[in-house]
């Protein structure tokens, strides 16, 4: 694709790296074909091929954003898989990135959007806000059908309730500042990224994630001053925000690095994971050492699977007798490439594993999307659930709170793998498998 910036656009670096990828893009239009909201909308602006020219129009032109970039590229789910489809290389994340900050920066957004935006980034990053959220939500959850109206503000505020849980779990001790010892002889040592929305929805992730690993010999830190990694704002465009709670962590596993050293930072959120071993690139143009620490931070950074799998997991129960139906979250699948990891880790520990149609595709949660755009992401579930459902699995496995928080409610109960493979080692079984169909016609048939 042909660029005109100017010298003076491109003396910018982030201009500079937009126009790389620009000219990158050979127009081909392979990426259409697997974009979530073109095969469900059929405009070829809701596709990546044309957010391209439209994110091309507003860099070149040096002018605000206007609405039409603005509308199409707030559809964009950012789940990758143009990436993945892509013969060129377009490394389409780092230029709808750019697009976002651009946006946030020139374009004034009505005030129930802005006001909601700022609610989101002030308290899902933060587990005690967030959690006071929540409780708060449970009051107004039954009242979500009957929330009047077809604004686009009435279905972000119904989405919102739905979505709040009917119940919450106690704070996880395990998830404080704290060193978790290895059992027996040290293999390795690790810290764990314990998140933000995940650490206040399923604490027991964590809990699982921390037991997998010293089980195996692997001490696990939760260092002082770790939290959000930073994606949900710097998806939202917010940059300065997303950079200082990555700065956080960046100065928490530093800290450890130079002090007893790590092996790796393990992050079992896999969106979490996509923004960590991105902090290279964010941070290329800060000044020492901000630049240096980050891209060693994003060097070590892991998904758990990586992790169990380089320290040899093993289960310690004989097999369940469970189909899983995998669901690779996007983050995954897509932004890490990583495809067969956690469903050889699933079969070995003794689960059948089967994968849904259109497993590319994503299940409409992304981060803030389910709810920034409700209608959609609804649309993007129900195809999901529906192929989930299809495959004949008793229960969803999946990496990514996202998913599991977007998938849940459907026939199948859906768990995160970590807690599987947590089982089948030693763990506790997850409450969840109460629901699923085996243990529903154990529980007809009654004792043998």
């Amino acid at each position: 694709m042909q660029t005109s910036f100017t010298p003076e656009q491109l003396r910018d670096p982030d201009i500079r790296e937009s126009n790389r990828i620009l000219r990158t893009c050979v127009h081909c239009g392979f990426c259409t074909a697997t974009c979530p909201t073109f095969v469900l909308l059929g405009d070829e602006l809701d596709s990546p091929r044309g957010r391209i020219y439209l994110i091309k129009d507003m860099l070149e032109s040096g002018r605000p954003a206007a609405p039409e970039v603005v509308k199409h590229v707030d559809r964009c789910l950012s789940c990758l898989s143009c990436m993945t489809t892509c013969p060129s290389g377009v490394h389409y994340m780092h230029l709808v990135d750019h697009a976002r900050r651009v946006i946030e920066e020139t374009y004034r957004r009505p005030l129930p959007e802005r006001l909601l935006r700022r609610l989101l980034s002030r308290l899902l990053p933060y587990p005690a806000r967030f959690r006071a959220a929540l409780l708060a939500a449970r009051l107004g959850r039954r009242l979500a059908p009957l929330v009047p109206g077809a604004s686009m503000t009435a279905q972000r505020l119904r989405a919102m309730l739905r979505l709040a849980p009917a119940a919450l779990p106690p704070p996880s001790p395990m998830q404080r500042p704290q060193v978790h010892r290895a059992a027996g002889e040290r293999r390795g040592r690790v810290a764990l990224l314990t998140g933000c929305a995940q650490q206040v929805l399923a604490p027991a992730i964590n809990e699982a994630t921390i037991r997998l690993l010293t089980r195996l010999g692997v001490e696990v830190v939760v260092a002082q001053g770790e939290g959000c990694c930073g994606a949900l704002d710097h998806h939202m465009g917010h940059h300065a925000p997303a950079m200082r709670l990555a700065r956080a962590n960046i100065a928490a596993w530093s800290a450890e690095m130079e002090g007893e050293g790590l092996d790796a930072v393990v992050i079992n959120a896999s969106g979490c994971g996509t923004m960590v071993k991105d902090y290279g690139f964010l941070f290329r143009e800060e000044p020492a050492p901000w630049a240096e620490r980050a891209a060693k931070v994003a060097a070590i950074a892991r998904d758990v699977s990586e992790v169990l799998a380089r320290f040899g997991y093993a289960p310690a129960r004989e097999p369940p007798g469970l189909t899983v139906a995998y669901q690779a979250a996007c983050s995954l699948q897509h932004g890490q490439q990583i495809t067969s990891l956690p469903k050889e880790l699933l079969q070995r520990a003794g689960f059948a594993v089967r994968e849904p149609r259109e497993a590319h595709l994503c299940c409409g949660s992304a981060g803030t999307y389910n709810l920034l755009q409700p209608e959609i992401a609804g649309r993007l579930r129900e195809r999901k659930l529906g192929h989930l459902e299809r495959t004949g699995a008793d229960l969803i496995a999946t990496g990514n709170i996202g998913c599991l928080t977007q998938l849940a409610g459907g026939a199948l109960p859906i768990v995160h793998t970590v807690e599987l493979l947590d089982w089948m080692a030693g763990g506790p079984k997850p409450e969840v498998l109460a629901r699923t169909r085996a243990a529903q016609r154990a529980a007809v048939a009654g004792p043998a």
